[in-house]
């Protein structure tokens, strides 16, 4: 009997939304030859990550094995899924990049941003096409998504097929991009589906999926409707939306401006992948500011708040010359992470400030979800008909809901978050091993762990601010003149109403005054002495205790 097997592995994405990586393998235990699908990002937030520019999961455990990494393969370009590849390239051992053209066309100029060469990049064909990495045979199978080219990946081993669903959802009218083609997924999954690893993310949505064909109507009459400047955003990647968005304009008699460089990259990389053919002729921002108000619609980035995207910029007062006034209409034609909403809710008061009229997707009628709904979740289930299906891309209540729902209806099911090594050999998948995960987080121009501490620091000084506590000792140890302190992020009076700064200075000049031989012979004794001083009389003062660094400086003779 053979030992080798067939693993699933997920370093990122499966107990969250974001930063997908899942790699698979076969071969003898601690010697298969692996896969890797997907290399996303997830982005920050003030609360948890202040300062942090993207995350990442953390993949240490694949780059001490990337001299078995056959490849890498992306299912589609949405960023956290192909947001990772230029910062994580290098690391991996510059693996082979398997996408299709539209998806391709992104990650190449991911790459190109560290020097990296579009040779990195193989631009694949659609199934039936096939290739082959390793023990692996893997082949692009086209699902609907709200992206050009969503992929589904049909994966071969020895232990059988597997269909890596990636996002998907099941619409026959998407607009941009292939229709859902139920007889060719049940051509595929005929010869047998040993695991289906699917998408989770509206598992709690009880409604069938609805089309992007849908919303054309509702959009058209809208801004058909409005008087002064109509402004949209939606996700810059959801080249369907942003096409429909334009021809709706375009057919009220207006002049389309795209807004913001994202939004801007997505469609000019639809057109040179030759997925978008007919896209409305658009006018560049410094002629846009010359057309009437009446006769203009912006498409603009910041769906979800981003604050330094177009939509905040405009809630702010101006972007590229441009203003929103009272009578204009701003239109969220998207649905707001979770998350994210605090964000989105600031912007929205500023523009009721000016008088813009704001419409969201409360009523449903302006965005559909580009995730597969409870309903849908099902009708892949029986389409594919698999042996086993493991949840990904999700929450863990997500995943845990998807578990139960498959077994509900008889199939093995599995939950399996990050770091949760399963077997997907013989008649159940079985957990065989668990990996240490993460996150890696891209701070400036350097990568970090989240356990670093440095995030942690970060926090700590926001919540509680900063002292810096500066003493000079001469040769015998004696402090030279009294300890200064520098404070940033604290109340210059306490509960004394004397200056703050004063009061740490005095109570720091008294215990350097009384401290003992041994103590001030020792920096260490010296600034854990000084360190304790400081919080516990800030804490007396104002009710904090803020960090606080020591600086020591003795004279030499």
């Amino acid at each position: 009997m053979s030992n080798e097997r067939l693993i699933y592995l997920p370093l990122g994405g499966a107990g969250e939304i974001g930063m997908n990586a899942y790699v698979y393998g076969y071969g003898a235990p601690g010697e298969e030859r692996l896969i890797l699908v997907d290399i996303g990002v997830a982005f920050p937030d003030m609360d948890t990550t202040p300062g942090v520019d993207l995350i990442f999961a953390d993949i240490a455990w694949l780059e001490e094995r990337r001299d078995r990494l056959e490849a890498v393969f992306i299912t589609h370009a949405h960023e956290d899924h192909v947001g990772a590849i230029g910062h994580l390239f290098e690391r991996l051992g510059a693996p082979k990049v398997y996408a299709r053209a539209f998806t391709g066309n992104i990650a190449r100029g991911k790459l190109a941003e560290y020097g990296i060469g579009d040779n990195a990049v193989t631009i694949a064909n659609a199934w039936p096409d096939t290739i082959k990495a390793g023990p692996f045979t893997i082949g692009f199978l086209p699902i609907s998504h709200s992206i050009p080219e969503s992929s589904a990946l049909v994966i071969d081993s020895p232990e059988g097929r597997v269909i890596h669903t990636g996002d998907f959802k099941l619409d026959v009218t998407p607009l941009v991009g292939e229709p859902f083609d139920e007889d060719l997924w049940r051509e595929v999954a005929a010869p047998g589906v040993r695991a289906l690893i699917c998408d989770s993310t509206n598992v709690f949505s009880d409604n069938e999926g609805r089309s992007e064909a849908i919303v054309g109507p509702e959009i058209t009459k809208l801004i058909s409707e409005a008087k002064g400047m109509f402004v949209a955003t939606t996700f810059a990647s959801n080249v369907a939306r942003v096409k429909t968005l334009a021809e709706a304009g375009e057919a009220a008699g207006r002049s389309i401006c795209l807004l913001g460089r994202a939004m801007r990259r997505m469609i000019e990389a639809s057109i040179e992948s030759g997925v978008l053919s007919d896209f409305p002729k658009v006018v560049a921002p410094e002629d846009a500011k010359d057309i009437p108000r009446e006769n203009l619609m912006l498409i603009v980035t910041g769906s979800q708040g981003e604050r330094r995207a177009a939509s905040a910029q405009l809630s702010r007062g101006k972007h590229m010359g441009l203003t929103m006034k009272e009578g204009d209409t701003f239109l969220f034609s998207s649905k707001t992470i979770p998350g994210n909403e605090k964000g989105v809710i600031h912007i929205i008061n500023a523009f009721s400030e000016m008088g813009v009229d704001v419409v969201d997707d409360s009523s449903g009628r302006y965005h559909v979800s580009g995730h597969a709904n409870r309903p849908d979740l099902l009708k892949m289930h029986e389409v594919v008909n698999p042996q086993i299906v493991v949840p990904m891309h999700g929450e863990h209540r997500h995943l845990r809901e998807h578990a139960k729902l498959a077994e509900a209806n008889r199939r093995k099911g599995v939950l399996a978050v990050n770091g949760t090594m399963v077997s997907l050999s013989g008649n159940a998948p079985e957990v065989v091993d668990y990996v240490e995960t993460g996150r890696t987080y891209k701070d400036g121009s350097v990568q970090i762990g989240a356990l670093d501490g440095i995030v942690r620091d970060r926090i700590r000084m926001a919540l509680n601010g900063h002292v810096t506590v500066t003493v000079v000792l001469d040769e015998a140890d004696e402090p030279l003149g009294d300890p200064w302190c520098d404070l940033m992020g604290l109340p210059e009076t306490g509960r004394s109403n004397a200056s703050l700064q004063d009061v740490l200075e005095e109570d720091l000049s008294q215990f350097l005054g009384r401290a003992n031989a041994k103590t001030l012979s020792d920096d260490d004794k010296i600034e854990d002495a000084l360190r304790k001083v400081v919080r516990q009389s800030a804490n007396d003062e104002i009710g904090k205790k803020p960090e606080v660094t020591v600086v020591v400086s003795r004279l030499s003779s």
